[in-house]
């Protein structure tokens, strides 16, 4: 299964990210982009790639105990960026990034511990993904548009372990499903 830990905003938030979306494609260049769509926006805490079933018990438990350990927090969606020149157009983050970081170094300890190899540990930085470029696009209108943009604030009380449905059919366009696997209280609420 090819699997991540994640964060999702609420419906409202995701609406309110839709109209921004809306006016960013109708900026120049932004047919050279693959728009990402509203059921796969989250924040990544970390990604897991293929895992075997028999390491999902073990990260389960693993992954409930780092929820267990994190407190719900403050987040909002803020400005955004791009990273390689184009190839990938992001929202930012605003609230208790602190916290937020240390949940996913939790997600990343707690597979590394329950033996899915991790590759090289990077630092985190909590982006959503809203569009990928195949080339080099400028995105420096898409960006300057995003640095207005502020949801409203809400409490982050969940960690999702999410599967990634790749497509299979080969029609240009397909996106991944995603398909939640588990949730998590976060601070043992719930």
């Amino acid at each position: 299964m090819r699997l991540f830990a994640a964060v999702l905003p609420p419906e409202d938030v995701l609406g309110a990210l839709a109209q921004e979306i809306a006016a960013l494609k109708k900026l120049p260049g932004a047919e050279r982009l693959r728009w990402t769509g509203r059921p796969g926006w989250h924040f990544t805490l970390a990604f897991y790639g293929e895992v075997g079933e028999e390491l999902l018990p073990e990260l389960s438990e693993r992954l409930g105990r780092a929820a267990h350990r994190t407190e719900p927090f403050a987040l909002a969606l803020r400005g955004g960026g791009q990273f390689g020149r184009g190839k990938v157009l992001w929202a930012g983050a605003d609230g208790d990034l602190r916290t937020m970081g240390f949940l996913a170094e939790r997600a990343e300890a707690a597979a590394r511990r329950a033996g899915v190899d991790m590759g090289e540990h990077r630092r985190y930085k909590a982006h959503l993904t809203v569009a990928r470029g195949r080339d080099v696009v400028d995105v420096r209108p898409h960006v300057q548009v995003l640095t207005g943009f502020t949801s409203r604030t809400w409490t982050v009380d969940e960690l999702l372990l999410v599967r990634s449905n790749l497509p299979k059919s080969g029609v240009a366009g397909e996106r991944p499903r995603y398909e939640p696997v588990a949730r998590w209280a976060l601070g043992g609420a719930g």
